[in-house]
């Protein structure tokens, strides 16, 4: 049963339009553990605007137009995507989608199955390298990026620098990674600038943990490749590939294991770096002095910075004490002032101290609405999951939370391990970024329903799209056209789903409301109207004093609704209007429909409008 309120209302009928009382309901739910004062419908979380759109792309993947495909094939068989590749072109229509910033994934150099010796670069050894391309989160050097990104590997820094510059000039800001956890088990930085000691150049290596240490040890333990370790696949041998990696001692493994045999489950790829935790006595902090990795990852960030990005979206920030990014980001932002931190979390119990001790300008909101989302996107779940995110999990934080349906890490949401369909989007999607006044992002080849089909090597067949291996995004591929992105392959259906994206977030990032208004949910106004006993409706108010919308979506798989929606009289106080005095038309900017002061609007099986309601003069 969901919580209501005794309040007179306005009727908002799409279909027909009166006014009526709400009857009286059973009080608040007791789940409802910090409500705010007065109507427990909306929050009072101050207006901020940070609806910053934000266009995630592989970069290897982006921009390469080989369709071969081969399982574990190499780059020259799969080819692979450049910097040049992310070319005006590209940049407009990412823009025109409605975008503001681009996150470019997979920019520093890491450790990879391309020989590039000859260009100075050691080659690295296949047991300890996923696929092919290998995970762009082994960095191996963090002073340089990706030599597979480059035309001439040699120019590779000039290239990404001329991309920077590239996206500013087309009106878009520029995210990168940050991958403070772990780096590669073959870190070792040849790129970088005189005077800089590597990670781990000076570390006391007989003892386990010392503060000074930039990596933990296992003394006299030797590493043991995991059993069952076959990166390139049963038909091909790497370089090394024999089972065997020189390390002694053994280094503690990424995702904290302090085991010199880490399981193939592992990250077994990457090593922990050391931020004066003592993991294996009861996580003992030694922060004072400055421990030696805070320094020297504030110097990366800041060689970052002054390369001109925007900002860092942070790998795992939760696997790094809060503590370090209370004084790191502090530190960049005395450099550039205005560059932003989007934290990768997942505890929701620590997401307002990561944001308020932390400093963090955003942290993904995974946990609680992704997966809210996606259980209603796949016939589970329950309209009140949305309800919990806004009024409790995030309560009073909200615009600082990043909200998305896909990223390189979850699986497409038209691949057969998720929705199996692109439909299923319109409504969470429109829900998603239209929520809050917070952060929302989309990840290449969603706006097209790629399905991320495909063995690809590395990346079994799971639905996502892999960051291991070389290979061409067949969906994608279709709107690049061969490098004109004008969508000329895409079909009518997927031309609709991208022109779908681009209204929602242009209508985003144009809107006041959308933009900073405050919120209202409506669903308590309306658990009485027989529309909504299928637990399939969900609506809101976003509004500001200039602009109100009112938002609806329907995840039912089958059953389309005229709705009758109810607005509180505490909602229109909020919202400066009186519909006793007042006559209204309501015009679905969604959708593009014209205005009309008696609505019929029909939701059929998962879809979304967004009625912006405007007084008659």
């Amino acid at each position: 049963m969901r919580r209501s309120i005794l309040v007179s209302a306005a009727l908002l009928t799409l279909g027909l339009t009166a006014f009526s009382p709400i009857p009286a309901a059973t009080p608040p739910m007791a789940h409802y553990l910090d409500p705010a004062p007065g109507d427990p419908n909306t929050t009072d979380e101050p207006v901020q605007d940070h609806k910053i759109i934000v266009y995630q792309m592989m970069v290897r993947l982006f921009g390469n137009q080989k369709t071969v495909n081969k399982p574990y094939g190499t780059l020259q068989e799969n080819g692979v995507g450049k910097f040049n590749d992310i070319t005006d072109k590209a940049l407009q229509e990412i823009k025109k989608l409605g975008a503001s910033h681009v996150w470019y994934t997979g920019v520093l150099e890491h450790a990879t199955m391309t020989d590039y010796s000859k260009f100075g670069i050691a080659v690295d050894d296949a047991d300890v390298v996923k696929g092919r391309a290998g995970s762009p989160y082994a960095v191996k050097d963090y002073y340089d990026v990706s030599p597979d990104l480059a035309v001439s590997v040699p120019k590779r820094m000039q290239e990404f620098e001329a991309l920077v510059k590239r996206t500013h000039a087309n009106g878009l800001k520029v995210f990168i990674d940050f991958i403070p956890n772990h780096v590669a088990r073959s870190y070792k930085s040849d790129a970088k600038p005189a005077g800089v000691v590597d990670l781990g150049e000076k570390d006391d290596k007989t003892k386990a943990f010392a503060p000074g240490n930039n990596f933990y040890y296992l003394p006299g333990k030797t590493f043991v490749v995991p059993t069952g370790a076959d990166p390139l696949g049963p038909a091909a041998k790497g370089p090394k590939e024999d089972g065997k990696y020189q390390e002694m001692p053994a280094k503690a493994t990424g995702n904290d294991v302090f085991s010199e045999a880490p399981s193939i489950n592992d990250w077994y790829e990457t090593v922990k770096l050391n931020y004066g935790v003592d993991y294996q006595n009861g996580r003992k902090l030694h922060l004072d002095p400055i421990p030696d990795t805070w320094l020297k990852m504030r110097d990366i960030l800041v060689f970052w910075a002054q390369k001109d990005v925007d900002g860092f979206r942070c790998d795992m920030a939760e696997m790094v004490p809060v503590e370090f990014w209370a004084w790191v980001i502090p530190e960049v932002k005395k450099v550039k002032p205005g560059i932003l931190f989007m934290g990768e979390a997942y505890n929701a119990k620590e997401y307002r101290t990561y944001l308020e001790k932390g400093h963090f300008d955003y942290l993904y909101d995974k946990v609680g609405l992704y997966d809210g989302l996606r259980r209603l996107m796949t016939g589970g779940g329950k309209i009140d999951d949305i309800t919990d995110v806004w009024s409790r999990e995030s309560r009073g934080f909200g615009s600082h939370m990043l909200r998305f349906l896909e990223n390189h890490d979850e699986q497409r949401i038209a691949s057969k391990d998720f929705a199996g369909d692109t439909k299923p989007a319109i409504p969470a999607m429109t829900v998603s970024a239209t929520l809050g006044s917070g952060p929302v992002m989309v990840y290449f080849g969603q706006e097209v329903g790629e399905p991320g089909r495909g063995s690809e090597g590395f990346s079994s067949e799971d639905g996502r799209t892999s960051i291991f291996d070389y290979w061409g995004v067949p969906e994608h591929q279709k709107w690049m056209n061969g490098g004109l992105f004008d969508g000329g392959k895409l079909s009518l259906q997927q031309k609709q789903l991208r022109d779908f994206y681009g209204r929602l977030l242009n209508l985003c990032a144009g809107s006041e409301a959308l933009r900073k208004g405050r919120f209202y949910e409506l669903q308590d106004a309306n658990n009485l109207a027989k529309e909504y006993d299928d637990k399939k409706l969900y609506s809101f108010l976003r509004f500001t004093d200039k602009q109100r919308m009112l938002v609806v979506a329907n995840f039912s798989p089958t059953q389309t609704y005229v709705p009758t929606l109810r607005i509180p009289d505490a909602a229109w106080k909020l919202m400066g209007l009186d519909p006793l005095r007042q006559q209204f038309t309501y015009t679905d900017v969604l959708n593009g429909r014209t205005g009309n002061a008696s609505p019929r609007v029909t939701l059929p099986p998962y879809s979304a409008v967004i009625l912006e309601i405007e007084p008659k003069k």
